[in-house]
C-alpha cells in the first residue's frame, strides 16, 4: 500500500512538473463544451452519444457512427478535431521527452537507484568489464543488479541490469546507489594514479563506505601489500593485493610448470571448475572432514578442500581428516557449477 501511495505521489509530481495537468484540464474543457454544443445544435443526438462522439473525434479515431449534420454542429466538429490533434501531439511529445530525459539521466548517472540485494562496483578501470562478465557467468549473480559508482560523465558499461551513478565515493553518492541495501561492494583502484596515490584513494573510499554503511561487505583491490595495514584499519572485509597475487603465480609457474592454468580455471566462472562456498548439508553434520570429502566426491562429484566457521573469521584449507563438521560451518568446494545441497 505504501509503495502504491509513493508511486502515485511521484506521478502527480511528474504531471505537475511537466504542466501535463494543464493539458488534461484543457482536454476536459474541450470534451465537455464540445459535447454540450453538439447537443445544442444537433437536437436528435442524445448527450451520451455526444460524449462518445467527442471522445472518438478528439482521439482522431472517427468511427462515423455519430456525425453532425447542421452547420453549427460541423463548426463544433472542426474545433474539436483541431483541438484533439493539437492535444494528442502535445501529449505524445511530452511523454516522448520524458522517456528521452529518463534515458539521458540514466546514461549520465544522474538518477537515484531503488534497488535491494544488489552489488556495487566503486571506481572503474579496465578490469571492470571482466568483473561484470565473471559475475554474470555465475548463476547466483546472473540476474542480480549491479550499480557502478564512478567519477565519469557517462556509464562505462552498457549491459542489461547495470546501473550507473556518477560521482565520488561520498555519503550522498552511496545513498543514490542504495548502498545500505546492497549485498557487497567491490572497490577498484584508479589506474590513472601512481601506486601510492592509487592505494591512498582506495583506502579513503573504503573508510567512507564503512563509516557510512558499516554492514556493507567490502572487497578491496590493493596494489601494494605495504598498505594492507592501513586498509585493515579502514575495516575492509577482504583485501586482494593485485601485485602480490601475480608475483606468487609467477614463482609457482617457475617451480611447478603449468600450475597457473589450474589456478586460472578455479578463479574464473567462464570455463572449467570453480571454487564455491556452500552451506553445510544436513547429512554431513557431525561427520569427519575425511568422510564428508569422500561422500561429496562419490555422491555429488564435488571436491571439498576446506572449511570456514560460522563467524567467517577462520578458514582452514585441507583440515585434519578427523576434523568434525558443525551445523553452521561452510564448506569450500571445487565443482563444475554452483552446488545446491540440502
Amino acid at each position: 500500500m505504501i509503495n502504491i501511495v509513493a508511486a502515485l505521489t511521484r506521478l502527480l509530481h511528474l504531471i505537475k512538473r511537466e504542466n501535463m495537468h494543464r493539458i488534461f484540464f484543457f482536454a476536459l474543457g474541450v470534451f465537455t463544451v464540445g459535447s454540450l454544443l453538439l447537443v445544442y445544435f444537433e437536437k436528435d443526438i442524445p448527450f451520451t452519444d455526444a460524449l462518445w462522439w467527442c471522445v472518438v473525434t478528439m482521439t482522431t479515431v472517427g468511427y462515423g457512427d455519430v456525425s453532425p449534420a447542421t452547420p453549427g454542429g460541423r463548426i463544433v466538429g472542426i474545433v474539436v478535431m483541431l483541438s484533439g490533434i493539437g492535444l494528442l501531439g502535445l501529449l505524445t511529445a511530452t511523454i516522448a521527452s520524458l522517456f528521452i530525459e529518463n534515458k539521458f539521466m540514466e546514461k549520465r548517472g544522474m538518477k537515484t537507484t531503488d534497488l535491494r540485494d544488489h552489488f556495487i562496483i566503486c571506481g572503474w578501470n579496465y578490469r571492470g568489464e571482466t568483473i561484470i562478465q565473471e559475475m554474470r557467468t555465475d548463476p547466483k549473480c546472473e540476474a542480480i543488479p549491479i550499480v557502478i559508482i564512478a567519477d565519469m560523465d557517462e556509464t562505462p558499461a552498457l549491459h542489461e541490469n547495470i546501473f550507473f551513478v556518477s560521482g565520488q565515493i561520498d555519503p550522498t553518492t552511496l545513498d543514490r546507489a542504495g548502498a545500505d541495501k546492497a549485498t557487497a561492494a567491490i572497490i577498484l583502484s584508479d589506474d590513472a594514479l601512481d601506486t601510492y596515490a592509487r592505494d591512498a584513494k582506495t583506502i579513503l573510499a573504503t573508510m567512507t563506505i564503512k563509516n557510512h554503511v558499516p554492514d556493507l561487505y567490502t572487497c578491496v583491490e590493493l596494489m601494494d601489500a605495504k598498505n594492507m595495514a592501513h586498509l585493515e584499519l579502514a575495516k575492509a572485509d577482504e583485501i586482494i593485493v593485485a601485485g602480490e597475487i601475480s608475483t606468487n603465480l609467477l614463482v609457482q609457474a617457475a617451480l611447478d610448470h603449468g600450475m597457473t592454468r589450474i589456478v586460472s580455471e578455479l578463479v574464473s566462472n567462464r570455463y572449467g571448475n570453480e571454487l564455491y562456498k556452500i552451506t553445510m548439508p544436513t547429512y554431513l553434520v557431525g561427520d569427519s572432514f575425511f568422510n564428508a570429502m569422500c561422500r561429496l566426491k562419490e555422491k555429488e562429484n564435488i571436491l571439498c578442500i576446506g572449511v570456514e566457521d560460522k563467524s567467517g573469521s577462520t578458514l582452514v584449507a585441507n583440515p585434519e581428516s578427523g576434523y568434525v563438521l558443525e551445523k553452521d560451518d561452510f564448506l569450500i568446494v571445487i565443482a563444475a557449477e554452483r552446488p545446491e545441497l540440502d
